[in-house]
């Protein structure tokens, strides 16, 4: 509210002597009072003063209305941004999850194989060795039975 709407609001009160004689000289049939040209300035000067006073406060409500819905707006947008980018962060998580789930099945299965096929080389050394054995066992047998 403005200081210049302040001063334009005071009054005079139903007990002051100059407001007493106004109204009383002014009285019709009814006992309704009608005020005076004067009283009547001060009333619609006070009337706009409210009325400006009124617009303005309405015109800061708009203000702080459009500002707190902005806001709003953006804190809304912002946690949608987020959320959007929380999902997009899940998915490929997921899909790296998948994957190296998958790569480590291929290696396990990889690991298996190749402990098959170890067996068959350890089977393979096994009998490489027995067959040095024969051929060194063979060949003592030879010198044995054949002098030189």
């Amino acid at each position: 509210m403005e200081a210049g709407a302040e001063s334009d609001v005071d009054l005079p009160v139903d007990g002051d002597s100059s407001a007493a004689e106004e109204s009383g000289s002014n009285q019709n049939s009814g006992g309704r009072s009608e005020p005076s040209p004067s009283n009547q300035g001060e009333i619609l000067r006070t009337l706009a003063t409210v009325e400006k006073d009124s617009k303005a406060i309405a015109e800061s409500f708009s203000s702080l209305f459009v500002s707190l819905r902005s806001t709003l707006s953006e804190a809304t947008s912002s946690s949608v941004d987020h959320m959007g980018c929380f999902g997009d962060a899940a998915g490929r998580l997921q899909e790296t999850a998948l994957d190296a789930s998958t790569k480590g099945n291929r290696y396990i299965n990889s690991c298996l194989r190749l402990n098959e096929e170890i067996k068959g080389v350890e089977n393979l050394a096994a009998r490489k060795h027995l067959r040095r054995n024969v051929d060194v066992l063979d060949t003592a047998v030879n010198k044995l039975l054949r002098p030189p």
